[in-house]
């Protein structure tokens, strides 16, 4: 009864894949100064722009600052190396290493995290992290990026979810859910944690035929 309500509640959800928002394409083109260039991806206007002492953490209307909205690393990481806020959130409280991780975006990832963008940052307006977006995407080399950089393993969202119960409930056992199951459990995840209706990962993954992650859950208990 416990495995059928929770994905009687995980079918109940509306998680879009990328609760992010960016900026569309009215907003860029309506976007001026610095959060203009950064859109844009254009390094020598950003560069005169703060030279000249432009606000680095200017608000859009969604408080994006020029660096959530940067098109290219390399803007991303000029707004770094002149003091951007790298830990900044958004309205929907996703900071640059969330987004990059929504977005599968590896470099940017890795940007973020030689800038100062914490790993640990608890983000998203499911009070996540930017490993549970990337787990629960499907996202390999994001999850990869972010394990090394110390995110925490075993943080439990606002739906009582982890990293890995989210690649196993909201993921569709394939291969980059496997892979992302097994990093995971590789540094040190506890499969044993519960989801509000006390299902493990391990009785979860069974519920939905994954057998390549029972596998590896049924390895490396907790």
């Amino acid at each position: 009864m416990k495995l059928a309500a929770s994905l009687l509640f995980v079918a109940a959800l509306v998680l879009p894949a990328a609760a992010q928002v960016p900026p569309g394409a009215a907003e860029i083109a309506a976007y001026s100064g610095l959060h203009a260039a950064a859109a844009k991806g254009d390094v020598a206007a950003a560069t005169q722009l703060i030279a000249g002492g432009a606000d680095l953490n200017a608000r859009d209307g969604h408080r994006r600052t020029p660096l959530h909205v940067a098109g290219h690393g390399d803007v991303a990481r000029l707004l770094l190396e002149k003091g951007a806020d790298a830990n900044a959130l958004d309205v929907q409280q996703y900071d640059l290493i969330t987004i990059a991780a929504v977005r599968d975006d590896v470099r940017m990832m890795r940007i973020a995290i030689a800038g100062g963008n914490n790993a640990k940052n608890v983000t998203s307006p499911y009070q996540g992290t930017a490993l549970i977006a990337a787990a629960h995407l499907g996202h390999v080399e994001p999850v990869r990026a972010l394990i090394e950089a110390g995110a925490p393993l075993d943080h439990v969202n606002n739906l009582g979810w982890t990293a890995l119960l989210e690649a196993v409930i909201l993921g569709d056992g394939g291969p980059r859910h496997v892979e992302i199951v097994r990093l995971l459990l590789a540094a040190g995840a506890n499969s044993g944690i519960k989801d509000r209706n006390g299902a493990t990962a391990l009785e979860l993954a069974r519920q939905k035929g994954q057998a390549q992650i029972v596998r590896l859950l049924e390895a490396k208990p907790n």
